[in-house]
């Protein structure tokens, strides 16, 4: 099913993680802070995190800003409730998806398993996209503007060929949620709104003026082409 990495400090709730998700199928490693969960990324490339925010020492928040320096692997949050200011710094930090304390096991399986399935899913799709002197090539997992290779998140990089393929296109959230995260019963808003920020980031010439993932109040986003056109 996939090795999962878990970063809890709470003795209980991490010996109950663990024995849930080996019940589940995963192979999991646990560790009860950020320091120790570095260690271990290095050590056993987990195909996806599952971290604490609140953590002794270093933060949660903290793990996924070192995490995003080097690694592409999944993460996801945990916060204590669902506030907008953890969950949206958590995402911003670098954060695939979030939930929330208490949650239900069998929710947070599928949950898993969605994203580690969308994932795998994309791996065949190898056309590349043109638009301008953005290039995206999904066979590499690579996008780039002329020679600038733009580091994007497996997420980022899901979201921005999903809005790409549909050029011009409006994309509901919660399409992009179904189609991107593989969420078809649970989801928020919130996270494509944070991925969105981020991807704006990393793509647009300013992005506080975009021009290629515009929003569409009150539907959602759309991506414009810079030449009008998508050249495969």
């Amino acid at each position: 099913m996939g090795r999962i990495l878990i970063v809890e400090d709470d003795d209980r709730l991490r010996s109950a993680l663990r024995l849930a998700m080996k019940d589940e199928g995963f192979d999991v490693e646990v560790v009860a802070d950020a320091e120790s969960g570095l260690e271990r990324l290095a050590g056993i490339d987990p195909d996806l995190v599952l971290v604490d925010i609140m953590l002794p020492g270093a933060s949660g928040l903290d793990f996924c800003h070192a995490v995003r320096q080097h690694s592409r692997v999944p993460i996801i949050i945990v916060t204590a409730r669902d506030d907008s200011h953890d969950v949206v710094a958590g995402l911003e930090a670098g954060a695939d998806d979030y939930v929330t304390k208490p949650f239900v096991i069998k929710e947070l399986a599928a949950r898993i398993r969605a994203l580690l399935r969308r994932i795998r899913f994309s791996d065949g799709d190898s056309e590349a996209m043109v638009f301008g002197d953005l290039v995206i090539a999904p066979e590499e997992g690579r996008v780039s503007r002329g020679e600038e290779d733009l580091q994007l998140t497996r997420i980022e990089f899901l979201l921005l060929c999903e809005l790409a393929r549909s050029p011009n296109r409006v994309k509901s959230r919660d399409v992009l949620l179904a189609n991107v995260w593989g969420y078809d019963y649970f989801g928020d808003g919130r996270v494509v709104d944070a991925h969105v920020r981020r991807l704006r980031k990393k793509i647009e010439p300013d992005p506080s003026e975009p021009a290629l993932v515009v929003t569409v109040r009150g539907l959602g986003y759309r991506f414009e082409p810079p030449e009008g056109e998508r050249l495969g």
